[in-house]
């Protein structure tokens, strides 16, 4: 996927796409991250849909809970998704930033032809 370092550096044009279907694959996580957030809190927590909405964004943000959880499975999901959100953030960043660093890097790595 991504150029060697003896060959040159992509095109601007071609490496902003390669740079939007990253942002587009982070974008994806999030909202299936997002999803999976709000189905959990409306069907084992059992809150309303804007609060399941509420509590999934915060705890995917790392801010943390809104609501009072009143089960023990409610507590067991909010538990495991915290876990995975933050593994999610992480994930979703390398993602989204990899094109940009990869460029910077290769830019500094590429050998430069001696002179003749």
């Amino acid at each position: 996927m991504y150029e060697r370092r003896n060959q040159p550096l992509l095109p601007v044009l071609r490496f902003y796409r390669r740079l939007a279907r990253s942002v587009a694959w982070g974008l994806g996580l999030i909202a299936g991250s997002l999803v999976i957030g709000v189905l959990g809190y409306h069907a084992i927590a059992g809150f309303d849909w804007a609060d399941s909405f509420v509590n999934a964004a915060m705890i995917l943000s790392g801010m943390g809970p809104i609501g009072e959880l009143h089960s023990v499975g409610a507590k067991v999901f909010a538990g495991i998704y915290a876990i995975y959100s933050g593994v999610a953030l992480i994930s979703t960043t390398a993602v989204i930033f990899a094109p940009i660093i990869h460029r910077l890097l290769h830019r500094f790595h590429l050998e430069e032809e001696p002179d003749k």
